[in-house]
This record gives structure tokens, sequence and C-alpha cells, in this order.
């Protein structure tokens, strides 16, 4: 990795390291279209030129907001090799969110994906004044199209633009990416080229990816934890492959066999809930193999302390039932890293022990993004934690339980924000990443909680939301939960029930006369949510027990304002959306004991 200093520097070593056929794909009109190393290299090296001839110059800003696809990686690399530096923003955030970003960043061009964004975009253009212009990926009515600057493209700026090249320095800015925060506006965090680089070099000693194999890409592009894994997998000259959707991933995974792919706790939570929505369908013999075996699954040791008649039960298990888990990821997938946000232990352990090896790691945007991570070799991951300090990061926790980190990967700071930036290091010049966490035997990192989402109770207790709420969500009937109480006298609950899992629930009992909303305030259901609760409760203090809870009719989404991009809880939207059920909650003498 000694040849790769700037993000530009990657695309010139895989052509050199590793040249392939598929460098970058993605499905256009049902067909995968193929990029190669080299025409990715000539693609991108035409924007950059056509960027220069309409006058653009170094330090200038661009912004992408876009699904995941090739046309991502082309604009990116492209502005970044003339000295732009990017502004990647979430599709879905608000329009108020775009005029925010545009007008902070002073971005001078815009490049959207869709129709829809396009018109996004023309509401809020004219509250910016800097933007000179809104570019399309895809054709669209009235709208310029990207492919207008790859046809611009002049050989005369060939010696400017390597010029340019050559002046690019690893601390230079390459990139700020607006965090969608669970509460407050936006903060651009800056990253240099080395900043990210550095993590790619950490990554590329503990992880066992390589040329060999082919990756799936599916969270957002536009988030430092893809994109960075995007640059590793290009740095390796593994081949990418993007999702046309998330709607369409699982039939994506027949057609490419990843061999390995990133997700967040959610969308895994979701996947295994379809597994177990299908194992619960099944009939006699079938279904009782299928429990047999994710009962099996869930006592599986991941330190290897199974003793062989485990193991030989496991290997029946392994051909019974969880080689159906691993068709259904494609056949071929051999291990998936997580992150985001922390994940269920009780996943990661029946996955793992599926034949399929999940690793755990931490992060965050400012971090570029990796901190910690479990690593796939035998002695070198901890179920319920997030790992290991990458190498070149240094980690510690300070008195009050914070993590801090030290590392190249860390940031510069936030765009215009000096004050913030300022909070965001300690005197020692160690960075504070809001969280709460724990070493585990000296070594594993263990994220217990985020410092702002603590709150304490009317009785000064404190009381950490995020441990109850992952294991709550172990109940079959709660998809989502938030757990409250700030101030109050006791820890509540809003629960967004799982569905469709209530809906056959009710069948089977007898109540499919009812309506959905009918079956949500059915005294039935809510007594059998209580019963969860009050199982898991048995883990946690007194002080730590919900007390009260309420059923919600909504879905909490990212369109809707509740999640942020990666499937967080916008913990104060959300109070203030719930607020007069939460009233209802709190105004209420009689609670559940």
């Amino acid at each position: 990795m000694a040849e790769i200093k700037r993000l530009i520097d990657i695309l010139p070593y895989q052509i050199e390291h590793f040249p392939r056929m598929d460098s970058i794909s993605d499905k256009k009109n049902g067909i995968w279209q193929k990029h190669s190393s080299i025409e990715v290299k000539e693609i991108v090296d035409r924007f950059s030129l056509g960027l220069l001839k309409m006058g653009f110059k170094p330090g200038d800003k661009f912004a992408i907001i876009s699904n995941n696809r090739s046309e991502w990686n082309f604009v990116d690399l492209g502005i970044l090799q003339m000295g732009g530096i990017d502004v990647p923003i979430y599709p879905t955030m608000s329009e108020k969110e775009f005029n925010y970003i545009f007008n902070d960043s002073q971005v001078k061009l815009v490049f959207v994906s869709d129709t829809d964004l396009y018109n996004k975009v023309e509401r809020v253009i004219p509250k910016a004044k800097s933007i000179q212009g809104v570019y399309t990926f895809d054709e669209v009515d009235g709208a310029k199209n990207w492919t207008n600057i790859l046809s611009l493209a002049d050989n005369s700026f060939k010696d400017e633009l390597s010029s340019i090249q050559a002046s690019i320095k690893s601390e230079d800015l390459a990139t700020i990416i607006y965090t969608s925060g669970t509460t407050g506006v936006p903060k651009g965090v800056m990253l240099s080229h080395k900043n990210i680089i550095s993590n790619i070099q950490s990554l590329t000693q503990i992880m066992p990816m390589s040329f060999e194999h082919r990756m799936i890409s599916f969270l957002p592009i536009c988030h430092i934890f893809e994109r960075t894994a995007i640059y590793f997998y290009l740095s390796i000259g593994a081949a990418i492959y993007y999702a046309e959707s998330l709607e369409k991933v699982v039939e994506n995974f027949q057609e490419v066999k990843p061999n390995y792919f990133t997700t967040v706790p959610r969308l895994l939570e979701k996947i295994y809930e379809k597994i177990m929505e299908k194992g619960r369908s099944l009939t006699g013999l079938k279904k009782y193999i299928f429990g047999w075996a994710v009962n099996l699954a869930n006592h599986y040791d991941p330190e290897g302390k199974n003793d062989w008649f485990y193991n030989l039960r496991l290997a029946v298990a392994r051909k019974l039932v969880f080689s159906k888990w691993i068709d259904a990821l494609g056949s071929e997938v051999k291990g998936i890293i997580c992150g985001a946000a922390v994940l269920q232990p009780r996943l990661a352990r029946i996955f793992t022990a599926a034949g399929i090896h999940i690793c755990e790691g931490y992060g965050l945007t400012e971090t570029s993004p990796v901190l910690t991570c479990n690593l796939f070799e035998k002695g070198m991951y901890c179920l319920g934690t997030a790992g290991l300090s990458i190498p070149g990061v240094k980690i510690r926790i300070d008195e009050d339980g914070q993590i801090l980190a030290k590392g190249e990967n860390i940031f510069s700071g936030y765009y215009n924000k000096p004050e913030l930036t300022e909070q965001a290091f300690d005197e020692e010049g160690w960075f504070r990443t809001g969280d709460i966490g724990e070493l585990i035997d000296g070594r594993f990192l263990k994220i217990t909680d985020r410092m702002n989402e603590v709150f304490k109770t009317s009785g000064g207790k404190f009381v950490a939301p995020l441990p109850i709420e992952n294991k709550m969500k172990e109940s079959w009937f709660i998809k989502n939960i938030m757990v409250i109480g700030k101030d109050k006298k006791f820890a509540a609950a809003l629960v967004v029930p799982d569905t469709v899992f209530i809906f056959n629930w009710c069948k089977k009992k007898g109540l499919d006369n009812l309506s959905l909303n009918g079956m949500l305030q059915s005294p039935i259901v809510k007594d059998r949510i209580w019963k969860d609760i009050q199982k898991y409760n048995k883990r946690f203090s007194h002080i730590e027990q919900i007390k009260k809870f309420e059923i919600l009719s909504d879905d909490w989404t990212i369109e809707t304002g509740e999640l942020t991009p990666t499937l967080k809880l916008k913990r104060k939207i959300i109070l203030e959306k719930y607020k007069d059920i939460i009233e209802k909650i709190y105004s209420e003498e009689e609670t559940k004991n």
C-alpha cells in the first residue's frame, strides 16, 4: 500500500497490480453493466478534464445526491483528481437540510440520480446562490446530464490536470460529509485523503478480502462506512457490484454470489426475521428440525469451547438447515462486516454458528470511520463487542466512561464550526467519540451507550436505553422500541410493533376478524407484548426496567424522519412527535409492576 497516499492513487494502483474487467458494476435496464479498471480510469479522467474546461478550480465543492451506482464513483474520483472537494448528501435528507448544506459548504455543482431528486434540488436552488448547475445521472427531461461534462473533455487541459494531481497532498481536504445526526443541524465533517487512506491501510492488514473476491454494496455510499469500504475494495482489486435496491438485494445476491459485504444491524435483523418467518411456516418434522437448529446455534461458543458432540450436531444443522441460509445470500458468502450501530449479540452468535461469520466493528464519520473491529481469525473476535483497535488507532476510556481515540484517521474538524471542533478533542488531543464503553479483557471494546442518550430519572438514577432496547427487540412482537423516562419517576417505552408477525399470530389465536389497528389495540396482543417485556426486564436493575409502554400504529423510517440513514433512532424527533402519548403514559398514576 506504500504507493497509495491519496484517494486519487487508488485507480492507478489497481490498474498496475489488479486490472480487472469488472472493477465496478451496476444494473441498468435489467442487465449488469461491467466497467473495467481501465474504462473507469478513462471516464474519471474525462470528467476531470470536463470540469477544468468549465472553469472549475481546486478547492471548489461539488455535491453528490444519489443511490449507489457507478456514476457515483466516476464523479467522486473525477472531482478529487482536479483538486475538488466533494460533499455527499443523503437522498433522504429534507429540502431544509439540502439548503443548509448547499449554503454552508458553498457548493458549485450538484449531481443527482433521478427525476425526484432533481425536482427536490430545483426547489432549493433559489435559496442557494453558489450553485451554478444541477446535473442528473438518469436522463431527465429538461435537465443537464452528467455526460454533458464528459463531452467537454479537452486534451489541452491534460497538462493542467497532471500539474494539479501532482500538487495534491495527502493532508489536503478530500470531502466534507454532513452527519445527519440524531439531534441538531448537520455538521460538516472534514476528512483529508490521509484520513481515509490510513483507514484503508489498516483494513488491508487485518481483513482477508483480496482481488479474488466479489463484493456487493447496498448501504448508502454517501455514508463514510460504505464509502471507505468501496475505496478499500478498489485498492485491493476486488470486484464491486452495486445492488439495484434494498428491495432487490436478495435477488442480486443470487446473481452476484458475493463473498463479503457490509451491513448495519437493522438490515441483519430484517434478514433474520424473514428467515424465522419462513421457518415458522414449516410443518411437521421440517419445523422441528428448523427449531432444533436455531436453538443449537443460540448456544454456540465462538471461542471454540464447544464439545465434540455439539460440533457433530452443528455439522448436521449446517447441512440440513443453515446451508439454505447461505444459499439465500448467494451461496458463496464468507463473511459480513456489520457497523454503524450495536448488533444484538444473539444475531451474531446464530449467524456465525450457521457458518456466516459476522464481524462487528465501530467507528464514526469523524474517524473515517473504523476505530475497532472484530477479525475473522480465531481468538481475534468477541461476540457482543465492537472488537479490537485497528492498526494505527489508539483507544482509551476516560473517567466518565467515554471512548476516546487517536490516529491518522481522525478528522481535522467541523467545517465552519471552530467551537464544536475544539469541544470534540480533550486537552491531550484525544477525540471524544460521545460513546460510552468498556474494554473486555483489556482488548475488546464494548459499546454500552451514547453519552447524550443516557438519561436521569426524577429519582436521580441513570438509565442507558440502548442495551435495554436491543434486548427488547429480541421479542418477535417488537420491530422497534425507544426507552423514555428523562426526569420521570420510571422508565417506559414506545413500541413499534412487528405488524406482519402480529397479524399471523392473531390469525392463529382466532383474532383475524379484527382490523390491523384492532389487533394492535387488542388487550390480548398488549398483554403478550407485556409478557415479553417482563421477561427481558429481569436482565436489568429495577430502575432500568420498563414499567409501562404504548404501542404505536406508525412505523419508524428514514423517510418519515424517526431514523437516521444508518437506521439509528432520532430520539429528539421521536420525543416531540409522540409527546402527547408520552404525556399520557406519565399522567396516569397506575403503573405496571
